[in-house]
């Protein structure tokens, strides 16, 4: 097996020549995708399909390269890793479908807003990836303090989840929103793709650029709780960029694919709050085998495991929750207006 590369006093995969070829695999990605999107169009679910097998193949070809190259534990943790930044991701499309509809942006825009929202979480992650490995290399403290921020998460998962509360989106309570409008004056109308048009000689913002800019402000919220998550199951740098660059370049097509079936996930904040807990609490565990030898550690693998029957689990009882309630004509209303602008 290869030896590795040390980064950052990291154990990590991530050459020079890795790291430049990704970034590089990641840029062209993102320019075919706003290629596509150029020209407004209402995405039909062939379409999608299409594109969410081609972004579901590409990272399990990636994955299983890396476990021919550098071996099965790079391998374990890499996949288990892209798993749960795609179950956060399925919570961070919800989170999408309020704003879009909040917003009532017309369908054949939603590809563009979606692809702007994308590009924005992947600089955003990478920043909180390096802020993390630094985090790492310095504090010996790192880990318990995202074994913290995972577990606060999980807990306001869980209550919103037992309350019944739903996620809510109040565009006028945004703090970014309000901010734009205070310096800037807003058309009443979409303007096609674009965010800022000239009226009355004066440059003026368009919706388009509200919901971007909502979209944007949202990831910040996402990053917080999903690069600790996936710091908690490999804390090489390049893995940890590896599987959210992964999990989000294929949120644009999946939208499309999920948009009915988002609703019928009643019990996803459920499987979250667990995932989120059970990785909160492997990191406490690291954080102490450091600091006392014999306590234990929770194996990647055991972790691949959980993780995997959480998801199943919360899908089958959400499907057969949502079938019952269908059957007898209590469907559920997602509330887009209101609340303390909180996306989660």
């Amino acid at each position: 097996m290869t030896d590795l590369y040390l980064s950052a006093g990291l154990q990590s995969v991530g050459t020079p020549t890795l790291w430049g070829v990704t970034i590089a695999g990641i840029v062209v990605l993102l320019v075919l995708d706003f290629l596509v999107t150029r020209r407004p169009h209402e995405v039909s679910i062939r379409e999608a399909l299409a594109w969410s097998a081609f972004y579901l193949a590409l990272p399990l070809a990636f994955g299983a390269w890396l476990w021919s190259r550098y071996g099965s534990q790079q391998g374990v943790e890499y996949l288990t890793g892209y798993l749960v930044e795609k179950s956060l991701s399925v919570d961070n499309l919800f989170v999408f479908m309020l704003l879009l509809a909040a917003f009532a942006v017309p369908p054949v825009l939603a590809q563009r807003v979606l692809l702007f929202g994308i590009t924005g979480a992947l600089v955003l992650r990478a920043v909180f990836i390096a802020l993390g490995a630094a985090a790492l290399q310095t504090l010996d403290f790192a880990f318990l303090l995202f074994a913290l921020i995972l577990l606060a998460t999980a807990a306001k998962l869980l209550r919103d989840a037992i309350s019944g509360q739903e996620q809510e989106v109040d565009i006028n309570g945004m703090r970014a929103v309000r901010l734009l409008r205070r310096f800037m004056p807003v058309t009443q109308e979409y303007q096609g793709t674009k965010m800022v048009v000239r009226l009355a000689g004066r440059r003026t913002l368009t919706p388009l650029a509200l919901v971007v800019v909502a979209v944007l402000a949202t990831d910040v919220v996402f990053a917080v709780d999903s690069v600790p998550a996936v710091y908690g199951i490999t804390e090489d740098p390049y893995l940890v960029f590896a599987t959210n660059a992964f999990a989000l370049l294929g949120l644009r097509a999946l939208y499309f694919v999920l948009h009915a079936a988002l609703s019928r996930l009643v019990h996803l904040n459920y499987g979250l709050a667990v995932i989120l807990a059970f990785i909160g609490v492997k990191l406490g565990l690291h954080w102490a085998h450091g600091v006392w030898p014999g306590v234990p550690e929770i194996p990647t693998l055991a972790s691949l495991a959980v993780i995997l029957m959480v998801l199943m689990v919360v899908t089958v009882t959400s499907l057969y929750a949502t079938r019952t309630s269908r059957s007898s004509g209590q469907g559920s209303i997602v509330n887009t207006s209101g609340g303390d602008g909180t996306p989660r």
